[in-house]
């Protein structure tokens, strides 16, 4: 056996040794006394010993580390080791990075089958074998990880923890199966469509997710081909087909829409939009690429998208979280002919961090369900891991906690790109996959992790949900993948087209391309692979990370592939585009696949789907406000996870690389969390681009039309507040649904639907990208083995893309200058049905009449007027005005600027509280008194900035310190 342990210590001081003692103590294992943590590389591949001398040298600093081979740093003593690496075929970005430093030193390559692989051993003291157990849980999720646990006495022993090669394996054969579908009864079918294909052993593959309707049109087409599917075959529609990458719910008739909603609201709103503007509309390409696109000036375009990776994100939130982003990432690559990625935000919602839930997915409490804080904590660390190691700022996002979402997070990870108008005289924004040219893809190997994962994100999360459907992403491999092609090709016209290798891989990309030229062939021998004996089937469509496919002159295609060797991107001709009509896969001068390329791209059989109204959720027990104190209860809202800080998510991720940071994601010397961000994306223009986000799911139980009336409100009210334009302005929905199946739940959708349709349209904001998940429900089982069924509050989080003329015309929320005068621009009811308030008082619902109105016509024009505020520097500050109303709206700007506020014109408690849309918090010069009343007429004095740090109102007195306990809480 070739392979080799080289452990690492730390022989100064390990910080990492405290911080994992306090991560454990802090879990309730106060009898823990000490913990030394060390790092462990595993070599599969024969050095001679001098040359293992060389190795020990690389991985350590003289300074204050040292290294041993097949030995280890182990405390004279300690109670239990605890070992965390990666299971087989899990992608291992550490143990891939060494390898290449490996190669390069020496000079060498490894072979397929060698490898370096990463695991963190941990010798801990004052624990039993229980507690070490279950202090392997707070470090390792055992989908993606292997712990191994021994004792001090099995350590001595043993000599150490041995070397284990988390190695591929794989057993079966790679040849292709026939899938007897044409003798199978409907019942046959069904198990087929949700179990899959059964291997040589019997053994189901796992889920196809495709209902008896898909399965009969699919035995139909076959029945007129005159023969069975193979399993390759099969597979690909299947990927084709689902939810996830078809929107079928949202593309199918649905009660009075003939057309489905997303044609007949979210597309029509926007041409209806872009009709309208006329010569003034700004879009440059709407739901036909990886992202949506509009004109940032002259000579750029800036793109928009904005995807969801949920279920992934369920099992493992930091793999999960991570490939959202690296993969939205390459949707703005994918726009066009490669945009450079600028921007990215996030939105997590989750279940609450300080509960423990007792979930498991199968019976008998097998396979246990994360916790809340597991969740959250992991999907922070992936997006930071792929948005910081891309180089690509974060500078805006937020955070959602609702005990809905504990059984399955939502995980949005967005990205704004920038691409030149024009390259060599064309259209960027224009692509077209030809006859003849090559089909290259480039980037990361091919691997078993994330099969079935667009098939598996189409389902709800239960106990057969396949570990093979979670991939980690390789943010590293993927920045040298876009620098090559945004710095080095992009004007070599060598690119003719390119889409992003998602979800289904490259069965996804290649039909999408193959749709363009009109066919294609590919030689699927010649992928590159991560390991041997991967069968076709796995190959097409496996959803390893870091890929892209292109089309590719023929006569270009080895210059192309060439560039990217160069930087260590590995690219591959995997065939050619035809005019065939067909798509079609050799393998080994086999073939292997055979399909009519309508049917697979559009052959779906469409269903008329109806809705049944659903009842509002409605609460009896309403507080009587009598009885709510208000000091008391801003206290309470400010530590509410939806209002409070999330500074220790911001102070995470870079939000001031590439240079651009205008308005970052705090604001005011005391840095609190704002709604919107401000970059600009060519440091050589004034221009700047707004983004925001908003989404309202509390209102969904109640009206979900109002909701998306609110959700719309909200983002486009955050983005005016920094200074942003409401003439030029684009957004994106993001439908989270639960249920989908159910007509209660589509009504919801429906509605929600319409309610998009009308906002955009008064707004005149057009969507240019979107996405939907349908069916974000977890199944499983409690500790006492009861079935349980956990849906998601009905979510859309809705995003803003406006371009501003003048990045200094903009501003923050916190208070600057003393005597300032302070004002609410917008009406303000006395309800307060629908707001956290009441959330805090355990009041869920209402009567939807009582729903604060969304009043779009009136707001349209205020936010115009709101612009030319900015234009004038009529404002000090201003804050969009959201959950907790006013009365945290002052809380907010008072912390971020330091400064107090005496209220001079006093408020009910409704007033305070009421989270009426369409309203702002400003603070002006007195000076601009006059000018600014006439611009807002409707607008009303609420007090005075002042130098003492404290809210004064006519009966009370509230310590600016006060506030910030609540606010700067530590809840996790």
């Amino acid at each position: 056996m070739n392979a080799f342990r080289l452990e690492v210590r730390n022989i100064i001081k390990e910080t990492r040794d405290e911080g994992f003692l306090q991560k454990i103590q802090s879990n309730g294992f106060d009898t823990i006394t000490a913990v030394q943590v060390n790092d462990v590389y595993t070599i599969d591949k024969n050095f001679s010993d001098d040359e293992k001398g060389v190795l020990k040298n690389i991985f350590t600093n003289p300074v204050f580390e040292a290294a041993e081979i097949n030995n280890n740093f182990a405390p004279s003593t300690f109670d239990f080791a605890l070992e965390i690496g990666f299971l087989p075929g899990v992608t291992d970005n550490l143990g891939a990075t060494v390898k290449e430093i490996i190669e390069e030193k020496f000079g060498i390559k490894f072979d397929i089958e060698e490898g370096v692989y990463t695991s963190t051993i941990l010798y801990v003291s004052g624990v039993n074998q229980e507690e070490i157990k279950q202090i392997a849980r707070l470090f390792a999720n055992d989908l993606i990880q292997k712990i191994t646990i021994k004792s001090f006495t099995d350590f001595v022993k043993d000599g150490g923890m041995g070397v284990y090669v988390p190695k591929v394996t794989i057993k079966h054969t790679s040849k292709t199966l026939e899938v007897p579908l044409l003798d199978m009864t409907d019942e046959e079918m069904i198990e087929l469509g949700k179990k899959g294909i059964k291997d040589e052993n019997g053994n189901f593959r796992g889920p196809l997710s495709l209902k008896l309707l898909y399965m009969q049109k699919i035995k139909e087409y076959f029945a007129k081909e005159g023969r069975n599917p193979t399993d390759i075959e099969l597979e690909s529609i299947a990927q084709t087909w689902s939810e996830h990458c078809r929107h079928t719910i949202f593309a199918n008739p649905l009660d009075e829409f003939k057309g489905g909603v997303f044609k007949d609201c979210i597309r029509k709103a926007t041409n209806d939009i872009r009709a309208k503007k006329g010569k003034d509309d700004f879009c440059v390409s709407v739901f036909t690429d990886n992202a949506g696109g509009i004109v940032f000036d002259e000579n750029w375009v800036v793109s928009d998208k904005l995807e969801t990776h949920n279920s992934p994100s369920a099992l493992d939130p930091l793999g999960g979280a991570m490939t959202g982003i690296v993969g939205v990432n390459r949707d703005a690559l994918g726009y066009g002919k490669g945009s450079k990625p600028v921007i990215n935000r996030y939105a997590f919602c989750t279940g609450d961090p300080e509960k423990t839930i007792d979930l498991y997915r199968g019976e008998n409490k097998h396979n246990p369900a994360l916790q809340p804080k597991t969740i959250l904590e992991g999907v922070v660390e992936g997006v930071e891991h792929g948005g910081n190691q891309s180089g690509i700022p974060t500078p805006q996002g937020a955070i959602y906690i609702d005990d809905r979402y504990a059984g399955k997070p939502l995980v949005f990870a967005g990205t704004v790109g920038l691409i030149p108008r024009e390259i060599n005289g064309k259209n960027s924004s224009e692509k077209q996959a030809n006859p003849g040219e090559h089909i290259v893809m480039a980037g990361g190997l091919i691997g078993v992790d994330g099969i079935h994962g667009a098939t598996f994100s189409s389902e709800v999360l239960d106990g057969d949900s396949p570990a093979t459907a979670v991939q980690i992403g390789d943010p590293i491999t993927q920045k040298k993948l876009s620098d090559v092609i945004v710095r080095e090709l992009q004007d070599k016209d060598m690119i003719t087209s390119v889409h992003d290798c998602g979800a289904g891989g490259i069965s996804g990309t290649v039909g999408e391309l193959g749709m363009e030229a009109g066919g294609f062939r590919v030689y699927l021998e010649r992928a590159p692979l991560k390991y041997l004996n991967m069968s076709p089937w796995e190959i097409w469509i496996s959803e390893s990370q870091e890929r892209m496919c292109f089309s590719v002159p023929a006569n270009k295609s080895k210059e192309f592939c060439e560039y990217l060797a160069k930087r260590g991107v590995v690219a591959t001709v995997l065939g050619e585009f035809t005019d065939t009509g067909r798509g079609e896969i050799f393998y080994n001068d086999e073939k292997i696949f055979d399909l009519d390329l309508n049917f697979l791209e559009k052959g779906w059989p469409k269903e008329q789907q109806k809705t049944i109204p659903s009842e509002s959720v409605k609460n009896e027990n309403q507080v009587v406000l009598g009885e709510c104190d208000f000091a008391k209860s801003l206290q309470k809202l400010l530590k509410n996870k939806n209002i409070a800080s999330f500074s220790w998510i911001s102070n995470q991720y870079d939000s001031i690389v590439q240079g651009g940071a205008v308005v970052g994601p705090l604001q005011g010397v005391g840095n609190v969390n704002g709604t919107a961000a401000v970059t600009r994306p060519v440091l050589e223009s004034e221009k700047a681009v707004v983004t925001s986000q908003a989404l309202n799911p509390r209102w969904s139980e109640v009206d979900s039309y109002k909701m998306a009336l609110a959700s719309i409100d909200d983002a486009v009210a955050a983005a005016v507040a920094v200074g942003g334009n409401i003439d030029y302005m684009a957004i994106m929905d993001n439908f989270c649904w639960c249920s989908s199946d159910e007509p209660e739940r589509l009504h919801q959708l429906k509605e929600a639907a319409k309610g998009c349709y009308d906002a955009a349209v008064t707004y005149g904001t057009p969507f240019i990208s979107g996405k939907d998940s349908m069916f974000n429900d977890f199944k499983g089982y409690s500790a006492d083995n009861k079935e349980v069924k956990i849906s998601i509050p009905p979510t859309l989080l809705v995003s803003v893309m406006s371009v501003i003329d003048d990045y200094t015309k903009t501003q923050t929320m916190d208070f600057k200058y003393e005597e300032d005068l302070v004002y609410v621009i917008g009406e303000t009811s006395d309800s307060l049905i629908g707001s956290q308030l009441l959330f805090e008082y355990d009041n869920f619902g209402g009567n939807p009449e009582n729903l604060p109105l969304v009043q779009t016509e009136i707001a349209v024009d205020r936010y115009r007027r709101m612009h030319a505020g900015h234009q004038q520097n009529l404002f000090s500050s201003v804050q969009h005005i959201g959950f907790g109303g006013v009365a945290v709206a002052v809380a907010k700007s008072m912390i971020a600027g330091k400064l107090g506020l005496e209220i001079t014109t006093p408020l009910t408690l409704a007033e305070w509280f009421a989270e009426d849309k369409s309203r702002f918090l400003v603070s002006i010069n007195p000076n601009n008194k006059e000018v600014f009343e006439s611009l807002f007429p409707e607008a009303e004095i609420l007090g005075v900035v002042t130098k003492n740090y404290e809210l004064k109102t006519e009966s009370e007195m509230v310590k600016g310190e006060d506030l910030e306990k609540g606010y700067f809480r530590n809840y996790m």
